[in-house]
């Protein structure tokens, strides 16, 4: 994207929070985000990390460990332009202790934000998260919702559900979801990434009778193309995927593998919220990948750019991650 793009673009978005505070909407940004092994620097017994300690392969010390903490802080802060997203999800997280690092020791920590993280059986212990702004998003509770795998099966990552209450007084449900990976061929892994979504559409429906004017936001890294049909499954009759049909506009895709580009890390919402009627709103159009240019770098193997990742193979880069976020803004009709 060129300068003179991106200045349009950040002017636009400024018009926009100006005219949505006028009218009494507030606006409210939405980020997901795979930041690609964030490992504290603790061994713990319970799970495979030993690759991310000072003394694994990745000679994953205390100062590359602050490094990253520094580049994650650098993106979430530079994704919100003029304010931070009212709402993180997070995908490759390893613990407490680096979710409390990042938040307290990093410049995010003049921000307020509060997290919720899952408590999954991934063998390498990576879990996934939600930073919350409390001004926006009032917290109400959480759980960490096991995947329904057929029996035998190696386990893989809790959805996260955190619901709070936005401004307008409704409650709003929030799944973050990190799917298994096609990492022992596409096909033969396939059956895992449908149960995931067969239980992420579950959770969502089960909601349904409880809320009487639903407002959902799914996102995370699913692993699959909007147009898979694991994600046509998420998906459904009753939501929306915002990254299906985007368009082949730089970049073209979220994330780069041998050369193509795949839109793995998407945000889904209820329908309703793409309705006038809804109390949470999304804004058309607001969808897109992160496209700062910072978060690049040159592809020499693959030619063009790629993003710019903590390790490329085991060659440490000092970037952020192979993954670019993915945002949308929505606004909310204050009480």
């Amino acid at each position: 994207m060129n300068f003179c793009m991106t200045k349009t673009l950040l002017s636009l978005s400024f018009l926009f929070i100006s005219f949505a505070v006028t009218m009494g909407q507030i606006p409210f940004r939405v980020m997901s985000y795979n930041v690609e092994n964030l490992f504290d620097t603790y061994d713990d017994p319970d799970t495979d990390d030993g690759e991310f300690l000072p003394s694994g392969h990745r000679r994953w010390t205390p100062s590359r460990y602050r490094h990253k903490l520094r580049q994650i802080s650098r993106v979430i802060s530079a994704a919100g332009e003029w304010d931070t997203p009212a709402l993180v999800g997070l995908c490759e997280v390893e613990s407490d202790t680096a979710l409390m690092h990042l938040l307290l020791r990093t410049p995010l920590r003049s921000q307020g934000y509060r997290y919720c993280l899952s408590r999954g059986s991934d063998q390498r212990g990576i879990q996934v998260a939600l930073l919350y702004q409390r001004d926006k998003f009032r917290y109400l509770g959480h759980g960490s919702r096991p995947v329904r795998l057929r029996a035998g099966t190696r386990p893989t990552r809790d959805i996260l559900h955190v619901w709070g209450e936005v401004s307008s007084g409704d409650t709003l449900d929030v799944f973050v979801c990190h799917f298994p990976s096609k990492y022992g061929g596409e096909k033969e892994t396939e059956s895992r990434r449908t149960e995931a979504a067969c239980t992420l559409k579950q959770l969502c429906d089960s909601l349904m009778h409880v809320r009487l004017n639903p407002l959902q936001i799914m996102m995370g890294d699913f692993n699959e193309s909007p147009e898979s049909e694991c994600m046509q499954i998420v998906a459904g009759a009753s939501h929306l995927n915002l990254f299906a049909g985007l368009g082949s506009a730089f970049p073209r895709g979220s994330h780069k593998y041998q050369g193509e580009w795949s839109q793995l890390d998407q945000i889904l919402i209820h329908r309703r919220m793409n309705t006038l009627e809804a109390s949470m709103r999304f804004v058309s159009g607001s969808a897109r990948c992160c496209s700062l240019s910072f978060l690049f770098t040159e592809d020499k193997t693959w030619r063009g750019k790629r993003p710019h990742r903590t390790y490329h193979g085991y060659t440490y880069e000092a970037g952020y991650s192979d993954h670019l976020p993915v945002l949308a803004d929505f606004v909310v009709v204050a009480e």
